[in-house]
């Protein structure tokens, strides 16, 4: 046995005067089983990212439960944001000497000095640095390690404070006595499942094909040496083995380049991610029991694929010999794969939309997968049967059609996989499309006067004055408007709403014309009742605490205004302007400042935010129509992730291409014989190239048809269980049918000149 495997692996690398065409076919399987690897070990990297970030998230989790001889670490959090960015900010304050350091920090900032994540010092350095610059207090001192971040792109940093300065929030400031929590690791939902496993399968199924493609390449001449050992006294049960070794050493070369690919690699795939995402490199670590699957995966796919070619050739002393007449495959278990990924997703009819039922979910996860198989099994039946019923048409199209009918299935195995991705992507398209035209149905539009104070500053009644003393002076700013929260009770009925000067009340809805003294009532889709009578005025401190104050009379000319003029489309509220409560005052304790100023807000709020900075969260500055920044960002984000999808497609699609002209160029190899007969009895070199176009052409019609049906049919019931409307993206899915059109032609272009060489009369002179 030994002598016959170091005989294949002799072969694989040699083989006498043909020895340059056996190291070209090596190293293309190991270039394709690489390929796949190293797509293979992210994959498999998957459940060690999350439990890795899960393990960082619960180490950082403050633990407030009083511990005896322990000094509690004073702590307040809060987010000031940046353009569509948001900065996670705790302040930080020992109370004693043996109070605990947050992880990741090798000693607690002092009053003044901050720690910042190492992707919030990137963005220190770039080019929107100053920005994030003004709105952070103190000076940067340090960085944050590993340990002390849940992900990559956490924009967060820890600011030295003094105890007495966090105690005053109260119960928004927090005790912290140890940090880290048992952690859980990571549960994918149930309704995630429902995505997750058809890009999963979308993937990954493309890229098993082409390991086993990739794994036959060379298979024709393979056959011949393997005819030749039989000459020589090889039984047939080893030429198997022979056979084997041979597959094997593609497989173990491809199988260690595509590990040395992926760790070459690993330190940029963090940064590829969608959706602004990162990850530390070292999270990307395959797991034992996975890596151990793609060692034992792929090289048995690639042995198994060899010795499966072989299972109807008989390899005799003095040549090969295949079965004359074609095994006509068998439908029952394709039908079956299929049959059961329909039922779970007609199972899914049911139940009700927009139930949010996780069996359904589960279902539909299962059944796409199972539906995603059966469509690639499908296929070389489906090809086989239609091919059967062609006849006629000019000659190029018959000699395609007569090679498909006697071997149709090893093209259409390697078009399964471009069946597989494109189903897929009309999928992950639709659900993605949907999502983006139901969220986009209502965009934030600011009220007038937002213009005229573009700039907000959310702080306190005890620091008003101050925040107007710094803000007195500063470059821009022509005026400066406050507003506080009003809060009404009488009995069981609560009316909210805001008290300031009419250019604050401008910020929150279109008033039109205003006057000091004027009261307005903003009639929201609840349909309330314009308040009237006595209320008590109320209100919340600091330390989360809620106050009555004293009573007032809603005045009796209110003006209503539509719920359209404003962004909070689904609320009823009041605006009052401060000569209408007389000498009343809201007993809150919250205040929000407009400040105006000429020209855009983000250069206004760059002045702004570095004069205010020094009081830290207790003046939080941010644009005065700050939802803008986020209205069209789940959009930006939904457009990122189609841009990935896009680029993983076409990527796979790449993956089948390669795979049609390896296979192209091996049937042209294997057929120079006749190739060259036809060329000497007088057929044209463009017959023979279009009867090459026509015989990959008919597989990857039929595929594209197949998968624009399943596709759709896959689409509708996850769109029916979420409750959204069908909505197809066509131009990408024209553009994907486009680019298989083109990987067609483009592999038929780059078989030409092997197709002219073959068809040489001294090639026919030396065969």
């Amino acid at each position: 046995m030994m002598r016959d495997l170091l005989l294949g692996l002799r072969l694989a690398v040699g083989g006498g005067r043909m020895s340059g065409s056996a190291l070209l076919r090596l190293a293309m399987t190991a270039f394709g089983i690489a390929l796949a690897v190293a797509v293979l070990l992210p994959a498999a990297s998957v459940s060690h990212l999350v439990n890795a970030r899960a393990d960082r998230a619960a180490a950082i989790t403050q633990d407030t439960a009083p511990r005896e001889g322990i000094a509690p670490l004073a702590t307040y959090r809060w987010y000031p944001s940046v353009g569509e960015d948001y900065v996670k900010l705790t302040a930080v304050a020992p109370t004693g000497p043996n109070s605990p350091v947050p992880p990741g920090l090798d000693r607690l900032p002092a009053p003044g000095e901050l720690v910042v994540s190492p992707a919030l010092a990137e963005k220190l350095a770039s080019k929107e640095g100053e920005s994030f610059k003004a709105r952070l207090p103190g000076h940067v001192t340090g960085q944050i390690a590993e340990p002390g971040v849940s992900d990559a792109a956490d924009l967060t940093a820890y600011f030295g404070s003094t105890a007495e300065e966090i105690k005053a929030e109260g119960e928004s400031a927090s005790s912290v006595y140890s940090y880290g929590m048992p952690g859980d690791g990571f549960t994918l939902p149930l309704v995630m499942w429902m995505v997750v496993a058809p890009i999963a399968a979308v993937l990954l199924l493309p890229l098993l094909i082409f390991v086993t493609t990739a794994s036959r390449m060379g298979a024709a001449q393979r056959e011949r040496r393997l005819a030749a050992l039989r000459l020589i006294g090889v039984d047939a049960r080893q030429i198997k083995r022979v056979a084997a070794a041979e597959s094997l050493v593609g497989a173990v070369i491809g199988l260690v380049a595509g590990g040395a690919l992926f760790y070459a690699l690993r330190p940029f795939i963090g940064d590829w991610l969608p959706f602004g995402l990162r990850v530390f490199a070292d999270d990307f670590t395959p797991s034992w029991i996975s890596l151990l699957v793609i060692v034992l995966l792929v090289p048995g796919l690639a042995v198994g694929s060899a010795l499966f070619g072989l299972r109807r050739t008989i390899v005799e002393p003095l040549g090969v010999v295949r079965q004359g007449k074609p095994v006509r495959r068998r439908m029952w278990w394709r039908w079956t794969i299929t049959g059961v990924g329909a039922v779970f997703l007609l199972g899914t009819l049911v139940v009700s939309p927009g139930s949010g039922d996780q069996a359904a979910a589960l279902a539909l996860a299962v059944g796409s997968v199972f539906l995603l198989i059966g469509v690639a099994a499908l296929l070389p039946w489906l090809v086989e049967r239609i091919v059967e019923r062609l006849q006629g048409g000019p000659p190029s199209w018959q000699l395609a059609v007569r090679r498909l009918q006697l071997d149709s299935g090893t093209a259409s195995r390697v078009v399964s996989g471009l069946v597989v991705v494109l189903a897929g992507t009309i999928l992950i398209q639709g659900v993605l499309t949907s999502m983006s035209n139901r969220n986009n149905t209502r965009s934030f539009e600011a009220a007038a006067g937002v213009a005229a104070a573009p700039v907000r500053v959310q702080t306190t009644s005890q620091h008003e004055a101050e925040v107007r003393q710094r803000l007195t002076g500063v470059a821009g700013v022509t005026g400066v408007h406050s507003s506080k929260s009003l809060q009404l009770s009488a009995g069981d009925r609560e009316v909210y709403g805001t008290v300031g000067d009419c250019v604050a009340l401008k910020t929150e809805a279109n008033i039109g014309d205003c006057a000091d003294g004027d009261v307005f009532y903003v009639a929201g889709s609840s349909s309330q009742a314009v308040p009237k009578g006595d209320y008590h005025l109320t209100g919340n401190t600091r330390k989360g605490k809620t106050v009555e104050g004293p009573k007032w009379t809603v005045p009796g000319n209110v003006r209503v205004v539509p719920s359209g003029n404003t962004a909070k489309a689904s609320a009823s509220y009041l605006l009052v302007t401060p000569a209408a409560l007389g000498d009343l005052k809201p007993p809150g304790e919250h205040t929000v400042m407009y400040v105006e100023g000429p020209g855009g807000a983000d250069a206004l709020i760059d002045r702004v935010a570095p004069a205010v900075s020094p009081l830290a969260w207790k003046a939080e500055v941010s644009k005065t129509d700050y939802m803008s920044d986020y209205a069209g960002r789940d959009e930006r984000m939904v457009e990122s992730f189609r841009a990935v999808l896009l680029t993983a497609s076409l990527f796979v699609l790449a993956v089948a291409a390669m795979s049609l002209l390896m296979l192209s160029i091996e049937q042209i190899s294997e057929r120079r014989r006749p190739l060259a007969a036809l060329s000497a009895s007088g057929v044209p070199i463009g017959v023979l190239a279009r009867g090459s176009l026509w015989q990959t052409a008919v597989p990857v019609v039929v595929g594209v048809v197949l998968a624009v049906g399943a596709g759709l049919g896959l689409t509708a019931p996850i769109l029916r269980l979420a409750k959204m409307p069908m909505m197809v993206d066509g131009g990408v899915l024209a553009g994907l049918a486009a680019a298989a059109v083109a990987a067609v032609l483009l592999v038929t272009a780059l078989t030409l000149p092997l197709l002219r060489q073959v068809t040489r009369l001294d090639t026919l002179r030396s065969e």
